[in-house]
């Protein structure tokens, strides 16, 4: 397996830190023996340097055993005090305090062991041992140091490295929303525009017998709406796939609760007998949200209308006011056979889930003279 360039250089970098630490300790032994013009204690010297900077190969892998092994070495000769300090050091860097005291211990022991059976004749044991204990405590305390000051940086990149993740899933979740409410949305007036055309289509296939003028106004309807729903679909597939969706192509409006006459309207052109009460009172003051929000159940509930009771009359409802909420009633007759259009099925689940968004509550079922029930209820603020 080919090593890779950084491997490479980290290990040229601890093979040459290695053989500076033998030219000190090769250097302590000269400068003794240059010193006192003993040689007795030579060769044990050059053993115990060669000894321990080969120990230092086992540092990276075992620090604390090798350390320890460099402590008791530093006893025989100084030759072993390089590479007992880089052993000291190695271990207050990688180590808790509690250990990295012990080690700087037994080199301090190992030391003073050492000035007692082989005294240096510059300087008294006295202040060799203020001078060991200062040297000993000062490795420990840079180690120390250097080992909080990497747990920090490496915890304050983890940090960002996990905010970044938590941005990025933040602003995935959001997208996701985002499209499911634009999915939602395109489903309501998608539903709408098709089941008009369908209203239309069934009306050329069952009336052949109709006049040329109707029969022209319906296919202009029909051409219309294929426009308008091809538009919309455009659309909607435009924003599920866009990366971006603050951009809306081609965006239109969102629809209002003024724009429920309209609305009605629509259902009727498509033939559809549509009774509607309206008991709002000061329309203006409701909310755009909550406005937008009783469109889309309206159009939901006469979309569902014109699905499953073509050709039957649709009572619709809507009353309230400041302060006392919202209200919509839809009821229509029974299904009378095979749905005009095939449905999803997940209508009213996200007009359920909507509404629930607006802080209103929606029931649909049985309506009790027969039939179906379709009732929201939304907040309205005084």
């Amino acid at each position: 397996m080919e090593v890779c360039a950084p491997v490479r250089r980290n290990r040229w970098a601890f093979l040459v830190g290695v053989a500076i630490v033998g030219v000190l300790s090769a250097a302590s032994v000269y400068g003794r023996v240059a010193s006192t013009d003993d040689t007795q204690w030579l060769p044990l010297d050059i053993i115990v340097g060669i000894v321990s900077t080969g120990l230092l190969l086992l540092l990276p892998r075992r620090p604390l055993s090798t350390a320890v092994g460099l402590a008791v070495l530093a006893t025989l000769s100084p030759a072993a005090t390089p590479p007992s300090t880089v052993g000291t050091l190695t271990v207050a860097q990688r180590f808790p305090l509690r250990t990295a005291a012990l080690v700087a211990l037994a080199g301090t022991a190992g030391h003073l062991v050492q000035g007692l059976w082989r005294p240096n004749g510059n300087i008294t044991y006295l202040w060799f041992t203020i001078l060991d204990v200062a040297v000993h405590a000062a490795l420990l305390g840079w180690g120390q140091w250097n080992q909080a000051h990497r747990q920090l940086v490496d915890s304050l990149r983890e940090r960002a490295d996990r905010a970044e993740a938590e941005q990025g899933r933040r602003v995935a979740e959001a997208r996701t929303l985002e499209r499911t409410q634009m999915a939602r949305e395109m489903h309501d007036v998608l539903a709408h525009r098709l089941s008009l055309l369908a209203t239309y289509a069934g009306a050329l296939e069952y009336r052949p017998d109709s006049s040329p003028e109707k029969l022209a106004k319906a296919a202009g309807v029909i051409r219309t709406g294929v426009h308008q729903a091809l538009d919309e679909l455009r659309e909607v597939i435009s924003v599920l796939r866009d990366t971006e969706i603050d951009e809306l192509p081609g965006g239109r409006p969102q629809p209002t609760f003024g724009d429920l006459p309209a609305l009605v309207a629509e259902s009727r052109e498509a033939g559809t007998t549509v009774s509607y009460d309206d008991h709002v009172a000061d329309a203006t003051t409701l909310p755009p949200a909550t406005g937008r929000t009783a469109y889309r159940v309206v159009q939901e509930g006469l979309t569902n209308a014109r699905k499953h009771a073509a050709g039957h009359p649709v009572w619709l409802s809507v009353a309230g006011g400041p302060g006392d909420g919202l209200r919509i009633e839809l009821i229509n007759p029974a299904s009378n056979g095979t749905p005009l259009t095939p449905g999803s099925g997940t209508g009213l689940v996200g007009l359920t889930e909507r509404v629930h968004l607006a802080g209103g509550t929606l029931d649909h079922g049985k309506a009790p003279g027969g039939g179906f029930r379709l009732e929201a209820s939304l907040p309205w603020p005084a």
